[in-house]
């Protein structure tokens, strides 16, 4: 679009602004900011009866923590600039939550919708190859993952590649995550991203003070929501919040048009209804909208666009409705309609937070694959013991006994998803109380996102300068 800046040039302009809230040197904030290493491929791959040249990219944005880490997605909108803003991102958001990587990201420019599966795979497979040469992959080195248009069926390509490409190697299952459970996958990595949005909605809602100036009440049950996307993230982020939150979903919008109930939509069946029909229109109940975007401009405590970046752009800012945005997608809202939004006194809770659920879980997937076993099976049963022990105490002193199920349910360790979630909840909680902080601290700074740039950039430069490079 003319006159618009890159998506990269933005989340440099977030960052400069975020580091006038701090004392790091200028230097540093040019290292900080700057792409380390940016590799661009064209390989060919045979389609039907022709060959077509593949235009693919990954970017490894900073090497202050590693391995590197970022997803690799699918998509005709991929180009350099995106892969490098999407590199960058991920390394503020794996400091700001703690997870100790550098950030990375691929992508290969296709719509893999028109490709078969066995195309898909030479695609894969032949991009792996790429990145293996060129030592833009390894469990140390950068560790890819799935993103828009990927799942676990090509990260389960990508890891037999580098294994028959590094025979032999130890911690190979380590070189990718977001695998198939049985493929040295973890349970919860599928609907992480969308449980995460939850915890940090969760969490941003739970502060009455905050909740006052924007005209809401503490909690977040109850709450009306908007979900721009229906995708791996999107619909997770709705059914957790409906189920877990009491969350009432009142609009959705999916690239076929938007949709509205003030009653209430049930996520579980229009998702049914949406496999069976191909699409959300015309779901018992709701109303059609004009278009697709028309969904964000309905009047809701929370929107969540779950959907490609740019939606909420300079064009559409004033008619945003909702009290809080939870930028479940990367990029969703443009440099130039944020401070629109900050105007009417929206909360905007950035997409390097909001969304990290996803690396997050994926850090606790690289874990267990470099520890060569899954959460739980070393201590659950020696828990389970001791609790067991504990409970018949208790009995032995009162002279009362509790039934098997209570007994099974106070007695049990925790399961891999639970240990998983648990960390994932402790994760957003404790990265939303440090944006938290720094906004309090200081009262200049106006928004959560520059807030949480502010604890990204403090993180990231005391890494650097404990390396020595920046005395």
């Amino acid at each position: 679009m003319s006159g618009q800046i890159s998506f990269f040039k933005s989340v440099e302009n977030y960052v400069d602004k975020a580091a006038a809230f701090t004392d790091i040197p200028q230097g540093l904030i040019e290292q900080i900011k700057a792409c380390n290493l940016v590799l661009q491929i064209r390989f060919p791959v045979r389609v039907g009866n022709d060959y077509e040249v593949i235009e693919a990219y990954r970017v490894q944005h900073s090497h202050h923590r590693l391995p590197t880490k970022g997803g690799i997605r699918y998509s005709e909108s991929v180009d350099q600039d995106e892969v490098m803003a999407l590199a960058a991102l991920m390394s503020y958001k794996c400091a700001l939550v703690d997870v100790p990587f550098g950030g990375a990201k691929g992508g290969i420019k296709i719509n893999p919708a028109k490709y078969t599966t066995e195309q898909l795979q030479s695609i894969t497979r032949r991009y792996t190859a790429e990145l293996v040469k060129k030592n833009f992959i390894g469990p140390g080195i950068d560790v890819p993952a799935p993103d828009y248009g990927t799942g676990p069926r090509e990260m389960a390509w990508i890891l037999d590649t580098y294994q028959a490409l590094r025979h032999g190697e130890i911690d190979s299952i380590a070189c990718v995550t977001g695998k198939p459970v049985t493929q040295n996958g973890i349970r919860g990595r599928a609907e992480a991203t969308g449980r995460g949005v939850f915890y940090g909605l969760r969490e941003c809602l739970s502060y009455e003070d905050d909740m006052k100036k924007i005209g809401l009440t503490k909690g977040i049950a109850g709450k009306t929501m908007v979900v721009q996307g229906l995708g791996n993230v999107g619909s997770n982020t709705a059914l957790i919040s409906q189920k877990e939150g009491d969350v009432k979903i009142i609009g959705v919008a999916e690239r076929e048009g938007s949709i509205h109930n003030p009653n209430g939509i049930d996520i579980e069946k229009l998702l049914a209804f949406r496999r069976e029909t191909g699409s959300i229109m015309g779901f018992p109940g709701s109303t059609a909208l004009e278009n697709t975007l028309s969904a964000l401009e309905l009047e809701c405590d929370i929107l969540v666009p779950a959907a490609l970046e740019n939606q909420i752009t300079i064009e559409n800012a004033h008619r945003i409705k909702a009290k809080i945005i939870a930028e479940a997608a990367n990029g969703p809202v443009t440099a130039d309609a944020d401070p629109i939004l900050q105007a009417k006194g929206i909360i905007i809770l950035p997409d390097f937070y909001i969304n990290a659920g996803g690396v997050t879980v994926s850090y606790f997937e690289w874990l267990k694959n470099l520890s060569h076993h899954r959460f739980g099976r070393l201590e659950n049963r020696f828990h389970h013991n001791q609790f067991e022990g504990i409970i018949s105490k208790v009995e032995e002193m009162t002279g009362k006994s509790i039934n098997a199920r209570e007994r099974d349910f106070l007695t049990r360790g925790g399961t891999e998803i639970e240990l998983v979630n648990s960390g994932l909840e402790d994760t957003m909680i404790t990265a939303y109380q440090q944006i938290r902080d720094t906004f309090t601290q200081h009262p200049d700074i106006k928004d959560v996102r520059t807030a949480a740039f502010v604890c990204s950039l403090k993180k990231i430069a005391s890494d650097y300068i404990s390396m020595g490079i920046f005395p």
